[in-house]
């Protein structure tokens, strides 16, 4: 590269699943224009081919397509290689939110939408996605400390039941390793880093998402299913997140 040459800048790749084409063409529009390279498809079937030819930093996906459920590719895109989603869909019920995050997108914007909210989303969810996680110590900045004699848990630490490896940011239970989401895996370590206390939903949701704000309540209800139900995969005998109705969700060991 010449002395005085500018450095590329990679365009981030962006797979946008989309049926109507006027809507595509803004949200392909607004992607140009902020610096990522979008690819568009109408179908499931498409957009299967597209990701055969290429890899995406991120997909923004619509529900309802012509040969397929937006909810069904997002498991098959999560379990293929967790490709982070951002669902933009005229479906503005609270279930389809909750629907949408519980089975692992990352962002839910409703039609109609503005184009630098969109982008803005795409950037924030990279963001988050492409950097390393935080420790569960970070995780619980905003709130009062941990007590002296009970240190939120480090790389190889044990908390009964459960074996917590923060380099490669896993958690075992049982000594089976769990399978967990991105948020997943901060709720449980938010959890763990005081077993017993009662965390409110919005305290959970500051320890373990990074735009606690732009989040629902109702996010934190669905993510502690989803734990739940891969717990209870590995041990169906014991429960030990406790709901706490009116007050929220606390971890006990024994």
């Amino acid at each position: 590269m010449p002395p005085n040459a500018a450095p590329t800048v990679e365009r981030p790749p962006i797979l946008v699943v989309e049926d109507e084409p006027a809507i595509a063409d803004t949200i392909l529009y607004a992607l140009r224009t902020e610096g990522f390279d979008p690819d568009w498809a109408t179908t499931v079937g498409a957009a299967r081919e597209s990701l055969g030819r290429r890899s995406y930093a991120l997909a923004v996906l619509d529900i309802g397509l012509p040969d397929g459920s937006g909810f069904d590719f997002c498991r098959e895109l999560r379990a293929r290689d967790g490709l982070p989603v951002i669902f933009l869909t005229a479906r503005s019920e609270e279930i389809d939110r909750v629907v949408g995050l519980e089975i692992g997108a990352d962002d839910y914007i409703v039609k109609p939408f503005s184009p630098r909210e969109l982008t803005a989303r795409v950037r924030a969810v990279l963001r988050r996605t492409q950097a390393p996680a935080r420790p569960a110590t970070e995780l619980g900045r905003h709130d009062a400390p941990v007590p002296a004699g009970d240190p939120a848990p480090r790389t190889g630490s044990t908390r009964g039941p459960f074996l917590i490896d923060e380099d490669r940011c896993e958690v075992r239970y049982h000594t089976t390793r769990l399978d967990l989401t991105r948020r997943e895996y901060r709720l449980l370590l938010a959890l763990l880093a005081q077993p017993g206390r009662v965390f409110s939903r919005e305290q959970l949701l500051t320890r373990a998402w990074d735009e606690p704000e732009a989040s629902l309540d109702r996010t934190v209800d669905a993510h502690i299913k989803t734990l739940r139900a891969k717990l209870r995969a590995v041990d169906a005998t014991t429960d030990p997140i406790r709901t706490h109705r009116g007050f929220g969700y606390s971890i006990e060991l024994g």
